[in-house]
């Protein structure tokens, strides 16, 4: 599904929203198209719009304050583009760096994306008791970016330099 980014009136990442959501935004004046897709058309009886890939509200919209990014483990496989942090394969699981039974966490730092081969070679260790070696170090990404990270490679692709999702450490 194509989604289109969604700027408060400072042009703060607010979110990423479907993207017949943006095109009514925009019909109801709600917001101002910042950037446009240049090949995909949209029509309709009486009227032809390019697609919006970022829009931005005409009006700010306080926003409750979150200094930090809700974890989940969608969001650490986005954050890692779907690749392995052992091998740099296809992800498709989630590895504890020190295990859940061990105390580990669920949390952005003690989290990384693994293919489900290396995950099971690792099982119930850490990575230098696997005498494994981890190619990215994990990162705890700030809310605006996690919100970036939600848009896929396309739509993120076409953003501004300005706006582009931050890259793994």
């Amino acid at each position: 599904m194509r989604r289109t980014l969604v700027l408060n009136a400072s042009f703060e990442p607010l979110s990423a929203v479907p993207l017949q959501r943006a095109v009514v935004l925009v019909m109801q004046r709600k917001a101002v198209v910042e950037q446009a897709d240049t090949v995909l058309l949209l029509r309709a009886a009486s009227v032809e719009v390019q697609a919006p890939r970022v829009v931005r509200l005409r009006r700010y919209v306080k926003v409750p304050f979150r200094q930090r990014a809700p974890w989940s483990r969608r969001g650490v496989l986005v954050r890692d583009r779907f690749r392995c942090a052992y091998c740099g394969r296809r992800a498709t699981t989630v590895d504890h760096i020190v295990p859940r039974s061990r105390g580990g966490a669920d949390s952005w730092l003690n989290t990384v994306a693994a293919c489900g081969e290396d995950n099971h070679r690792k099982a119930d260790r850490t990575p230098t008791q696997a005498g494994m070696r981890l190619l990215v170090k994990p990162f705890e990404p700030t809310p605006a970016e996690a919100l970036l990270l939600t848009l896929d490679d396309r739509e993120a692709a076409a953003l501004p330099d300005w706006l582009r999702r931050p890259v793994a450490a």
